[in-house]
């Protein structure tokens, strides 16, 4: 499969042939778990002390009499504080039932957040998630806005000597992702409680733009255009290329970038 290449100006160039990694079937099974893996790990454990809620000097007998019993006293059989005259008839506590008392079932800190996902199964991944970038169908199920543009798309690699956003955005408006760059600029507040714990806003996911070295000019050119994360080839990962596991983004590639996938043998 050929695609077209793009000079500065906007303009086809010639045509190159994708790599093989883009001809791998798309498993959107193993794509998911292993985005949702690549989340997990930012997981930090966390949970609540176990002696929250418990701490008090209430006690709990069950035996039908003896002292402190609660038996025939017309009172729940539950731990209680200790009254005077040596009756645990008080108030209620140490229970999850209770005012003040525990959680019924807190979250703990040793639970184990990590998914593994095997080798292999994660370059499969990978691939099959770059086969979903050059299906144009697919691209477009996902919201991207892409006129008659095929996907992905790939520049010549002077793009990566651009050092200003403006110059960024007008080749991406030179060829046609005018709308693409309105969409990927809208936020909006997020539902939920989530707005209370700093991810008060949501942001679509736009473009991918993928370069070839870690020190180019267009890394923090292309930073600040909201919605386009920029990235070196070595570093892709299925998440990058499926973000919240919907496969199908928009991946912009330099020459370059395209040439070390099938050079270097990447993700085989």
């Amino acid at each position: 499969m050929k695609i077209p290449v793009y000079d500065k100006k906007g303009k086809e160039v010639k045509k190159v042939e994708l790599p093989r990694q883009f001809h791998t079937p798309i498993r959107k099974d193993l794509i998911k778990r292993t985005v949702l893996s690549h989340q997990k790990a930012r997981v930090q454990p966390h949970g609540s002390s176990y002696m929250a809620g418990r701490r008090s000097s209430a006690k709990f007998e069950a035996t039908r009499s003896g002292y402190g019993h609660s038996y025939n006293l017309s009172a729940a059989r539950v731990p209680r504080l200790m009254m005077r005259g040596g009756r645990r008839t008080g108030k209620v506590m140490n229970v999850p039932q209770a005012v003040g008392g525990p959680r019924s079932h807190p979250p703990k800190a040793e639970k184990i957040w990590k998914i593994k996902v095997n080798l292999k199964e994660r370059k499969f991944a990978i691939r099959s998630a770059l086969a979903a970038t050059a299906d144009k169908v697919l691209v477009a199920e996902r919201g991207h806005k892409l006129s008659d543009l095929e996907t992905p798309v790939v520049f010549v690699n002077e793009i990566e000597q651009l050092n200003k956003t403006a110059d960024v955005k007008q080749l991406l408006e030179l060829i046609g992702l005018s709308d693409e760059l309105i969409r990927s600029s809208k936020k909006k507040v997020r539902a939920g409680k989530g707005k209370m714990r700093g991810r008060k806003y949501k942001r679509v996911k736009g473009p991918l733009i993928v370069v070839s070295e870690y020190k180019v000019p267009l890394i923090k050119a292309a930073r600040n255009i909201p919605g386009i994360d920029v990235i070196n080839v070595k570093d892709i990962n299925a998440e990058s290329l499926a973000p919240g596991t919907h496969f199908g983004r928009l991946v912009i590639f330099s020459e370059a970038a395209l040439e070390k996938i099938e050079k270097d043998g990447l993700f085989i």
